[in-house]
Formats: structure tokens, sequence, C-alpha cells
């Protein structure tokens, strides 16, 4: 990759080149540099908030977050009155950081709803409290100043805020350099108070490091990142502890594959499992095949289960709490089918979960048994590029 080219007033204090070969966890860099950007954990006693900052920008999120994917269809039908009733109940448990998308379906209307009970039914410091992340996935094409302000003032309008607490940006083809431009409208955006963070979604290794030699800053990446799938700790953790931008995970409980209802089961016999009947399940079901299958993910569930026994916790708890733990993690992402089921209670336990050497060695014992997803798959975000 090419060296950073200039100093950054908010992301560098000195310049650095960081460049990866083809051996995971192997790097060179020629020039460390110290980054501005920092996170403070909040409420230490369960690590509940943490502020990611950077430069001027700043943003306080709940650690776990509520993600939204699931209003957008094909897990049940959502009532508009009972999903924000849900978000109402998960804010008032403390889960107050809700992850959305401008393609989520009627999530940004949700919360426009949502947000504006909070403003008439809680009071003011608790408003405070409550975060609306959400992101846009543009089509690959000319990205001009107009084409999007005129997005984002969509999602400020469904969302009904003057400001979006955070828009993260993805972007489906990387040989369109479109990318750089629309990140640099943002940031513009971000400077006249209709975004108050900029950051990223499913972008990779090399191309973070090229937006951020292009002196853009970025508060985060949100990327795939689950016990079976530990791609982000091999490149993209090591190019955010030397520059201080955080990862925001997805895909950790893998749609609820981990969890107790999959232990000792077969879903490959039709009918002999649960069945595999919504698209978070059937993607991550790819993954685990990608990964090595379905009889070494069962003996990842029983150690999971032991670990979840241990503690009187449940696996989708031991699952998000391993992730949290991981480096450069700020905040990993439990998906919440508002008004049809809620997880408020095991969301909660994470906070106080502890996991001691034993848990950690056992879970990593379980997993090197699976496939390396980075030579299998590629990057963070490459799943969805490849062809």
């Amino acid at each position: 990759m090419a060296a950073i080219l200039s100093h950054h007033p908010y992301m560098f204090s000195t310049l650095t080149r960081f460049t990866f070969n083809s051996t995971p966890n192997s790097h060179n860099v020629t020039k460390i540099h110290c980054s501005n950007v920092s996170v403070t954990n909040t409420n230490t006693s369960e690590n509940r908030q943490i502020t990611l900052s950077n430069g001027t920008d700043s943003l306080n999120i709940c650690r776990v977050l509520n993600g939204m994917w699931q209003t957008s269809g094909g897990w049940g039908r959502i009532d508009r009155h009972d999903a924000v009733e849900a978000m109402l109940r998960y804010a008032d448990s403390g889960l107050s950081t809700f992850d959305m998308s401008d393609h989520y379906g009627p999530a940004e209307d949700l919360y426009g709803i949502f947000i504006n009970r909070v403003r008439r039914e809680r009071p003011p410091e608790f408003l405070e409290k409550v975060r609306g992340l959400t992101k846009w996935v543009p089509p690959p094409v000319k990205m001009t100043s107009s084409f999007v302000r005129d997005s984002i003032n969509v999602s400020r309008k469904r969302m009904d805020v003057e400001s979006l607490d955070m828009l993260q940006f993805h972007w489906w083809d990387y040989s369109n350099s479109g990318y750089l431009d629309a990140l640099k409208h943002l940031t513009d955006l971000k400077g006249e108070g209709k975004i108050k963070t900029v950051a990223l979604t499913n972008f990779d290794t090399e191309r973070l490091q090229i937006i951020l030699e292009n002196e853009i800053p970025v508060l985060s990446n949100q990327v795939q990142h689950s016990i079976v799938d530990m791609r982000p700790q091999q490149k993209m953790a090591e190019l955010c502890q030397l520059t201080g931008v955080k990862l925001i995970t997805y895909g950790t409980v893998m749609g609820g594959l981990l969890s107790e209802k999959f232990v000792d089961t077969n879903v490959n016999i039709p009918f002999a499992g649960p069945a595999i009947n919504t698209p978070s399940l059937q993607k991550y079901k790819r993954m685990i095949d990608a990964w090595g299958g379905w009889s070494l993910f069962q003996g990842l569930l029983r150690t999971l289960k032991q670990v979840a026994s241990k503690h009187g916790v449940t696996i989708p708890t031991v699952a998000v709490k391993y992730v949290l733990d991981q480096t450069a993690v700020a905040g990993s992402m439990v998906g919440v089918r508002l008004g049809l089921s809620e997880h408020i209670q095991e969301s909660n336990a994470i906070f106080s979960l502890v996991l001691d050497e034993e848990d950690v060695n056992g879970i990593r014992e379980a997993t090197a048994k699976g496939k390396d997803l980075l030579k299998v798959i590629g990057d963070c975000g490459d799943e969805y590029r490849r062809a």
C-alpha cells in the first residue's frame, strides 16, 4: 500500500507506512504514529457505554447495539406500534443505541416515530443517551455534492433528526474510486452539522488505509465479526490499533445460530432440526459451511454451552462478550425482532459477564479447528464483492 502522504490534524501525529504481506498477523511498519482517536469507557462497573472520539468528533454509544436489519422483511410482519413500544423498552433498559440503514425497510421511519415518543415522554437527559446510527448504501454512480446531500437529507427526514448521530458509508465497487468523493462530501455535511460523525461499513483494510491517507477522518468500520468469523482480527484490527479507528461488529450471534436452539441438531437433514428460514440464518449458515461445516460447528456450540452454563448465561451472551473483548472492537450488534421477540435480559447480561482464561482458551481451541476465512473469503466485506 502507499504511504500516508501528509499530516492529518485529527488522526495522526506522525506519518506511517503500513503494509501487509500474505501471512495473517504479519505486517511491516516503517514508522509508528500515535493516534488522537480515543475510546473512553463510561460506567466502568459494567462497561456499558463507550465514547468514540476523533479530534473534535465524539459519539457515546452503548456497546451492545440494537440491530434493525430484521425490520426489512423476512423475519415476520412488523407492526409499527408494537415495534416502537419495543424500542422504548430496549432504551428504558439501557440498550439505547439503534443501528439501521437506508435500505432496511421501515427502520429509519420507525426510529423517527420512536425518537419523537422519547422527546415527548422521557426527560431530556434520557434523550441525550439515545443514539441512532444509520448507513448509506448508494449505487456506484458519480458522487456529486448534490447527490450525496439529497440522499442524506432523506435519512434525516425519515429519522426526524436535524443531525444524524453517525452515518456509516458502504461502497460496492472498489474499481470506482468515487467512494473517496462521497466521503469528502459527507465530511462537508458533517461540517454543516447535518451529520455528527462519519464512519464506514464493510470496507477492507486496504481501502481503510487509502481513506485515511486522503485525510478523511472516520470513527469506525462496521464489519462482520463472530467467534466463527475472526477475519477482522487478522488484518483490520492491526490498522485500527495504529490509527484509532474502531470496529462495530454485526453477525456476532450469526442470526441466532450461536444459541442453545441449534445445539445437537442436524439442519442438513430436512425437518430434522430447526428451520433455516430467515435471511440471517441462511446467510450465516453459508458462513458455517465455508468455515468447516455443521458437524464442526456442533463442537463449537457444545464448548460455548459449557461456558454459558458455568456463568449462568446463554450462548448468545457468551458469543457477544467474546467478540467485545477482541482488539479494536467498540461495540457489537444484536438483531432485534421488534414486537415479535425480545432478548433484553440476555443482552444486558453481557455487560457483567467476565470470561476467564479457561473460557477463552476453550473457545480458541474449538474455533481453531475451522478454516481460516481470510483465506477462504478474503478480507472484511469481500463477501459482498466477490464475482
